[in-house]
């Protein structure tokens, strides 16, 4: 396991009404069947130390990124933000921007992926298909390549939809499974359990101000994130 970065140093974002977290591989966002501490409890305990808060912390989960999976996480400080927001990103008015690292260099160096996916609730799992199914759902996505080292390559996604493992299964269908993704075909699992997909940007209308922010989050920790962070940024 990789050392743990304290939150305070993790707050990407915070003012009265939300507060963004650039979540690590190993954090749960909300509670589940393992038990282990969600990083909204985290939060609720920070703002409760932070603010000298009494009694309950009030914390609204907006969105969700998948165990293994990195980046920018959002959350509500109040009951009005969290309804707004809610109402964005039921609007798709919430843009969010991936990072992926694969092996394989796609084809073409940018492009649109448009499949249909169906969803396996007892694998945990999506398929992609080229043609509707029962039960499917239209996925699109726009990539990137952005970067190249000697084994891998950095790919910068654009969702247009929102469905279940949707860039982990797409990029699979195209040839490119994630690093360290053995679900979706690739051939190694990553020393620490991640997968070498992170939440880059999300950008939307604040929910109260009315004006638009932009949300950043740097990869956190791993020699190859590291790389290439350093490849876009030169």
């Amino acid at each position: 396991m990789r050392p743990q970065i304290p939150l305070k140093q993790r707050i990407l974002y915070e003012d009265n009404h939300l507060i963004a977290v650039n979540k690590l591989p190993s954090e749960i966002v909300q509670g589940d069947k393992t038990g282990d501490e969600p990083l909204s409890e985290v939060v609720k305990n920070y703002l409760k130390e932070k603010y000298h808060k009494p009694g309950n912390v009030f914390l609204g989960v907006i969105h969700r990124l998948d165990r293994p999976v990195s980046g920018v996480v959002v959350f509500a400080k109040t009951g009005k933000a969290l309804r707004r927001m809610n109402e964005l990103v039921k609007q798709r008015a919430m843009q969010k921007t991936y990072w992926a690292i694969v092996k394989n260099k796609p084809s073409q160096p940018e492009g649109k992926l448009v499949h249909h996916l169906t969803r396996n609730t007892t694998k945990n799992k999506s398929f992609a298909g080229n043609t509707p199914r029962p039960g499917s759902k239209e996925a699109v996505l726009s990539y990137k390549l952005l970067a190249s080292g000697e084994n891998y390559h950095l790919l910068e996604i654009d969702l247009h939809t929102g469905r279940h493992h949707q860039i982990r299964a797409q990029l699979s269908a195209m040839g490119c499974p994630i690093k360290g993704d053995l679900k979706y075909g690739f051939p190694r699992s990553n020393p620490d359990a991640s997968i070498s997909l992170h939440a880059r940007k999300v950008s939307f209308v604040h929910p109260v101000k009315k004006e638009r922010i932009e949300i950043i989050a740097d990869p956190t920790a791993g020699m190859l994130w590291q790389y290439f962070l350093k490849k876009v940024k030169s």
